[in-house]
């Protein structure tokens, strides 16, 4: 087994800023569905279902993917899903049709999961003792991807068009590629078996580990709310008492981006054993949100205030989770974050199909009630498995 290389303060910062780049791949078209939907004339429900086949193709990236992190060097690893990451990208910039566009969408979230192999990396490196601040400050550079992703994207969709935002994409994934070349510090593989085993490992993996199994299930329902909430947002809009477009659907995560700082902070303090109170909270405040949403269908105000405290709820709770996962065997840190990430991006592609499915038959009371349903049953899930918290020193 090779020596485990410490963390330094460049590498924290280089995976930060990469994850934050990386992940907006998968967010950018969001705000842009509307714009799209009328470029190749589909309707709204259609066009959402290019964020949905983004989200599923992250989830399959994870599940094949991400456990070669155990197998091969990391860095080897990284770049290799650089290449095919960026020929997405430039499919979708070039796409003539609809379904081109969908099969681009695909490639590039089964491809744009290098923020997936650089947190189980961040937390491998990292001192037992700050593992949870270290995957909280990673995080943080992907939440604020994530958030800020919309804004750019609805900025350049309104100014250049939404084919001119995965052409700069591709553009920052050649650069990015290039810089972690010569800053990634390069971690070797502990794992000695072949493709076929590491997989079946993940089956092994989760009937093994019951923290895995609430933790992804919890994740997932709190993300589908999420994910539902996003792009079902550009839709309401763009309705006649707000009158606006994918520039000011953008600009809610410039809101969002607060939230998810202040749920950074949650990675502090699951080191300090408060992981089961600290998911509670966070679940409590993804409902509480919902319900904001509920008395908000005309009222900007009132989304700008439920989108904050959305997004620290929903963040706060990954982390929270990760941190919980995180501590469990090292030797398989990109396994449990291949489980846990794979379920919780599948409930995202199930939250935006059902958020846009309901939008077209409800509106956004349809929305609101499968957020805040699906929020419910996540506290639900959370409070019935409360022993594993008592039996595992409450980091769940």
């Amino acid at each position: 087994m090779k020596q485990k290389v410490g963390l330094r303060k460049l590498h924290l910062w280089v995976m930060t800023v990469a994850t934050g780049l990386v992940v907006a791949n998968i967010y950018y078209n969001q705000p842009l569905l509307g714009d799209i939907s009328k470029e190749f004339n589909v309707s709204e429900a259609k066009g959402g279902m290019l964020a949905m086949l983004t989200q599923i193709g992250y989830a399959a990236g994870m599940l094949f993917c991400v456990p070669l992190g155990d197998m091969f060097k990391r860095k080897q690893l990284i770049m290799a899903v650089f290449v095919i990451d960026i020929v997405a990208l430039l499919l979708a910039t070039w796409a003539p049709t609809i379904h081109i566009l969908m099969l681009a969408s695909f490639l590039i979230g089964a491809f744009s999961i290098i923020p997936q192999l650089l947190i189980p990396m961040a937390a491998h490196l990292s001192a037992p003792a700050e593992r949870g601040k270290t995957i909280g400050f990673v995080m943080s550079g992907l939440l604020i991807g994530i958030l800020l992703s919309r804004t750019i994207s609805g900025y350049v969709g309104a100014h250049l068009g939404w084919r001119a935002m995965f052409l700069i994409a591709a553009v920052l994934m050649i650069i990015l590629a290039i810089a972690l070349y010569f800053l990634l510090p390069e971690v070797h593989p502990d794992y000695k078996g072949n493709y076929k085993e590491l997989m079946i490992s993940l089956i092994t993996i989760t009937k093994e580990e019951p923290i895995l199994r609430v933790a992804a299930i919890r994740g997932a329902l709190c993300f589908a709310g999420f994910a539902g909430f996003w792009s079902t947002l550009v839709f309401l809009l763009q309705k006649p008492q707000f009158n606006a477009g994918s520039e000011v659907a953008g600009a809610f995560g410039l809101v969002g981006a607060f939230g998810a700082l202040a749920a950074s902070q949650v990675g502090r303090l699951s080191d300090k054993g408060n992981g089961h109170y600290l998911t509670a909270i966070s679940i409590c405040l993804v409902i509480f949100s919902f319900i904001i949403f509920g008395f908000s269908g005309n009222s900007i105000a009132g989304l700008v205030v439920g989108v904050i405290i959305m997004d620290m709820g929903v963040q706060g709770t990954h982390i929270s989770n990760q941190a919980a996962i995180f501590s469990m065997r090292p030797e398989a840190r990109n396994r449990l974050n291949t489980v846990y990430m794979v379920t919780y991006f599948f409930g995202g592609a199930l939250g935006t199909f059902l958020a846009t499915q309901a939008w077209h038959i409800y509106d956004w009371s349809g929305v609101v009630a499968m957020g805040l349903i699906l929020s419910v049953i996540a506290l639900v899930v959370h409070l019935y498995f409360r022993q594993f918290s008592q039996k595992n020193k409450n980091v769940l």
